[in-house]
């Protein structure tokens, strides 16, 4: 039976894909990518000819079903624009549709901006609570970050640059003087791991650029939070 393969794809340094996802990529008969731009960089520098199609955070329903259509057949891989679908990237419509359908779904494992972070950050793993992309909207990022005041969990979240500082202000007003890893471009050229509290980060990066992930330490019982902006 047809199989879709959910495949990690590397968050910037091109040696990391693995030999498996690889192997996927060339012998599917279909690639779901989120930016097949930067798709067609990765089967280009491998001598990969599979056919693409677009799937993204916007795809419409008869894009999805045309996906669903070519799982009928063959087997598919889907893929982001970096790093593994469905972690907070588009898939999670795709994944679920296939499973509702009996389609079965295997993961490739490989790159995440996730696990990465959480690597390097030097702040305890044992325990992690990911949060995705904070909210948007201020109130609702507040109101998340004061549900999290007592939560010893390790946090992760990501950040785009044009967000980080007021995600930081945020952090830094609700959560209080934490320990914490901003963790830029990772695997890219301009790499960097910021360690220090959320009003370092703040002047450390004025003008932030490239994506981030966030690595925050948990409430610690001797520590009091900061009082609610």
């Amino acid at each position: 039976m047809p199989t879709l393969y959910v495949v990690g794809t590397p968050i910037g340094n091109l040696e990391d894909v693995t030999l498996r996802a690889l192997r996927v990529l060339r012998e599917v008969g279909l690639i779901a990518a989120e930016d097949t731009r930067t798709t067609r960089k990765l089967l280009a520098a491998h001598d990969i000819h599979t056919p693409l199609v677009s799937y993204h955070g916007f795809s419409r329903p008869w894009e999805v079903q045309r996906v669903l259509a070519a799982l009928e057949d063959r087997d598919v891989a889907l893929v982001s624009e970096a790093g593994t679908p469905g972690i907070s990237d588009p898939g999670y419509d795709l994944i679920q549709a296939a499973i509702e359908r009996g389609i079965p779904v295997r993961p490739v494992p490989g790159p995440s901006a996730l696990t990465a972070a959480l690597a390097v950050a030097g702040l305890p793993t044992h325990r992690v609570l990911f949060l995705g992309f904070l909210p948007r909207r201020p109130a609702e990022r507040r109101k998340l970050l004061r549900s999290l005041v007592d939560e010893e969990a390790t946090l992760v979240a990501f950040a785009s640059p044009h967000r980080l500082r007021s995600d930081l202000e945020d952090l830094g007003a609700i959560l209080g003087d934490r320990p914490l890893a901003v963790c830029r471009e990772l695997t890219k050229v301009y790499e960097e791991v910021f360690r220090g509290t959320p009003a370092e980060a703040l002047a450390y990066f004025p003008a932030p650029r490239g994506e981030c992930t966030l690595v925050i330490g948990g409430a610690s019982r001797r520590r009091m939070p900061a009082p609610e902006p």
